[in-house]
Formats: structure tokens, C-alpha cells, sequence
């Protein structure tokens, strides 16, 4: 046997159990402990959760919603009708059933389901049907999706307190119902408050929003 390669053989098979002895700690470190040496863990996620409303024109429910402490976004979409995927045109033909709507996603640490609720109650006309402000057609009609079980009973003895209170001399339309699918409207609906306000407060101004609002709610209107 030639010596030399014995002695190159011997060394070689030390050098690779030395070799695997090393990753196997290293994979062990890491294993152990969830990430590499020196590493900070992922922070965790905030929680959150949804809430569904339809106020008439969907920009300015997005722009009422977003001031709200807790709120951590808001999608103008559509929802309530049977059309998959409904562009605006077609919504607005008043042939899908749906409704211009609000997707909103809120931090339940920071405010409750209970008190969105009743803040949309005050941004507004409860008392009018398949109508808001100068809008008018069933896509502009007030509703409650509730997500949940739980959401639709917060919903409805909201409705009821509401309608015992008898604030307003015309009954409460507003419909209170489980949600189904919620299509985000095109780009350039989201927003729209932010990209274009001299036109959105012209919008707003006109269509007689905040004016309605002032007489029905007084101080409490929510805008």
C-alpha cells in the first residue's frame, strides 16, 4: 500500500467529519433558537379585522372612515349584488344589485366593531331608500355587511337602539345583513378624496352631504 496515500486518506476523512461536526452545530443553533446568530425575530403581526358599510357615494365614506382612531385602511368596492367582478359602468347601470361600499380594516385593540357601527350611523341619512344626498339608485342605497355572526348582532341591536330612540320622524331603511363577496373598485376610485380633493370637496359641497348631515345629527354628524 502506498504510504502517502494512506497518510492523504486519514486526513481527508478527519477534515470531513471535522467539516460535518461544524454544520451540524450551526444547523443546530439555528434550528434551536428560530433564526441565525446575531438575528432579530419577525415582529408579529398586528391583528385586525374587517367591517363592510355602504353610505352612498364610496369616496366619501373611505374619507370619513379613515379618520377614525384604530381604522388601519379603507377599499371603495362593491357588494350585496350577484355580478362577479362588477366594473364601475356596470354598477352604475343599476342592473347588478350592487352597492358602492366600503372594505375597512381596523385594529379591534384600538376600536371596537360596536363603535364603527355606530359612527357610520352619523355620516349618514338612515331614513332614505335606494338614495344618498344627490345620488340617487338602489348602488347607492345604506347598508351594514356583517362579517360575522357576531358582527350582524352588533349590527342589528344597533339598528334597534336606533329606531327605539326615534330620532327622526321617518323610519330606519338601512339594511343589516351578512356579507358576501367584496370586489375592490378600479384604482382611481381608491383614494380619490386625496388624489383629486378640489374636485372631491366640490363633489362632496354640491351633493349636499355634510349640509344633510348638520340638520339630521347636529354636532354628532360624523364627517
Amino acid at each position: 500500500m502506498n504510504t502517502q496515500v494512506s497518510v492523504n486518506s486519514f486526513l481527508h476523512a478527519v477534515g470531513m467529519a471535522a467539516l460535518l461536526s461544524v454544520t451540524m452545530l450551526g444547523s443546530a443553533h439555528v434550528n434551536a433558537q428560530g433564526s441565525p446568530t446575531g438575528a432579530t425575530p419577525a415582529a408579529a403581526p398586528v391583528a385586525s379585522a374587517k367591517a363592510v358599510f355602504a353610505g352612498g357615494c364610496f369616496w366619501c365614506v373611505e374619507s370619513d372612515f379613515d379618520k377614525v382612531p384604530g381604522v388601519i385602511s379603507t377599499t371603495s368596492g362593491y357588494t350585496g349584488g350577484q355580478t362577479v367582478k362588477p366594473s364601475y359602468e356596470q354598477v352604475s347601470s343599476h342592473t347588478t344589485g350592487h352597492a358602492e361600499a366600503v372594505e375597512v380594516v381596523f385594529d379591534p385593540a384600538k376600536v371596537s366593531y360596536q363603535r364603527l357601527v355606530e359612527y357610520f350611523w352619523h355620516t349618514i341619512d338612515p331614513t332614505v331608500k335606494d338614495r344618498q344626498f344627490c345620488d340617487i339608485g338602489s348602488p347607492y342605497r345604506t347598508a351594514i355587511f356583517a362579517q360575522d355572526a357576531a358582527q350582524l348582532k352588533i349590527a342589528q341591536a344597533s339598528r334597534a337602539a336606533l329606531e327605539k330612540s326615534k330620532p327622526f320622524k321617518e323610519p330606519i331603511v338601512t339594511e343589516v345583513t351578512l356579507a358576501g363577496a367584496f370586489y375592490p373598485a378600479e384604482a382611481y376610485h381608491q383614494d380619490y378624496y386625496k388624489k383629486n380633493p378640489i374636485r372631491y370637496k366640490y363633489y362632496r359641497t354640491t351633493c349636499g352631504r355634510d349640509a344633510r348631515l348638520k340638520q339630521l345629527w347636529g354636532e354628532q354628524a360624523g364627517h
